[in-house]
């Protein structure tokens, strides 16, 4: 039996978290390269912990991102901090599998939660954090609508230089105008 298909786009399809993919997450979240953009680059990942995670997790808005073409797991995606009473919520991505980056898996992945949000979960304002030095990511969610409302200066200290934390949203009239 495969991948349960709770979000289809054209290129990949989203699915709920399970805990049989421990040990692809805690492979990607100890691979330096795939964490450099994420918090938890300090963390200590082992499958039994990824598990756990994975299990709390998968309560909630957390996606499993699966390539269509192949039902592979290529990624996550989720929304953090959702707030029913004033309709608004973080949302944070990431790809684990190199050879999907920069071919628009994230994006797609991004267009399937936020239209699920906003439709589904009666969200108005979406907001995300990205660290300044990813600036493919920048780029990304400016596609997507994501305007900046702000940024912490030098918040994160990676690889021996400090970096502003820049926040981004939309809001849910701005992402159907597109």
């Amino acid at each position: 039996m495969g991948r349960i298909r709770k979000l289809i786009g054209e290129k990949c399809f989203l699915s709920p978290m399970t805990t049989d993919d421990a040990e692809t997450y805690s492979h990607w979240l100890n691979d330096m390269e795939v964490v450099r953009f994420l918090t938890m680059a300090t963390s200590v990942i082992n499958t039994e912990n990824e598990r756990k995670l994975l299990e709390e997790l998968s309560n909630n808005h957390n996606y499993g991102i699966v390539a269509l073409e192949n039902d592979k797991l290529i990624g996550t995606c989720g929304f953090i901090h959702i707030d029913n009473i004033n309709k608004n919520a973080e949302i944070g991505i990431f790809i684990g599998e190199k050879a999907y980056w920069h071919q628009g898996y994230g994006s797609e992945a991004m267009m399937l939660l936020m239209d699920y949000g906003f439709r589904y979960l009666n969200l108005h304002n979406i907001m995300l954090q990205v660290y300044s030095f990813n600036e493919n990511a920048i780029n990304c969610y400016r596609k997507l609508g994501f305007k900046e409302i702000g940024k912490r200066r030098q918040s994160v200290y990676r690889e021996r230089t400090f970096h502003d934390t820049i926040f981004m949203d939309i809001l849910a009239d701005d992402f159907y105008k597109q």
